[in-house]
């Protein structure tokens, strides 16, 4: 659950099943339920009926963390301190070196933190073109990229198409946040 969309969700389904919801936060649902009605089992087809699923253990914990801490930086605070870099982010929002992280996430998932980081950079991207509101060489300062030239080949290395192609279609091909790692 990054999204507000994602909690509304998940609290509507559970008090529809009768799962009283005490808490809930990105990636984290605190409940109370008959015993007699529901168990872990339960609650989790409840979640994957709706695209999620349980964390049982405190790695994915963490790793879940990681993808709430990367969509916080990215498609939430506009790089408003672009100095400080992604991997610094990370290690102070969670209390564990880069090294770890990456290790961890990349235990639990189909693809490196580092290219995890990059596919939000890139639909972040996508969101601020659409938008029209920025220029590319505004973007590419928000984006924390070093120049328009890194940002259009990175683009370009991830989309299969260049800026331009992109501003030009009509189907913008954009990937849900939670697909990232499926992709």
């Amino acid at each position: 659950m990054l999204c507000t969309c994602c909690t509304k969700l998940i609290k509507l389904v559970f008090e529809k099943a009768d799962i009283k919801v005490l808490k809930i936060l990105p990636g984290e649902v605190t409940v109370i339920y008959d015993n007699g009605k529901h168990n872990f089992d339960t609650i989790d087809k409840l979640l994957k009926e709706n695209g999620m699923a349980l964390i049982k253990s405190k790695d994915q914990q963490i790793v879940e963390q990681i993808k709430i801490a990367v969509n916080e930086l990215i498609h939430h605070s506009n790089n408003i301190n672009s100095i400080l870099r992604k991997s610094d982010y990370l290690v102070e929002k969670l209390g564990m070196s880069y090294q770890q992280l990456s290790k961890l996430f990349s235990k639990y998932e189909d693809m490196t933190l580092e290219k995890y980081i990059i596919k939000n950079k890139i639909e972040r991207i996508k969101e601020l073109i659409d938008s029209e509101e920025f220029s590319i060489s505004e973007i590419a300062y928000m984006m924390d990229y070093s120049s328009v030239h890194y940002l259009s080949n990175q683009f370009k290395k991830e989309t299969g198409m260049s800026v331009s192609e992109y501003k030009k279609r009509k189907s913008k091909n954009k990937i849900y946040l939670d697909q990232l790692t499926n992709n």
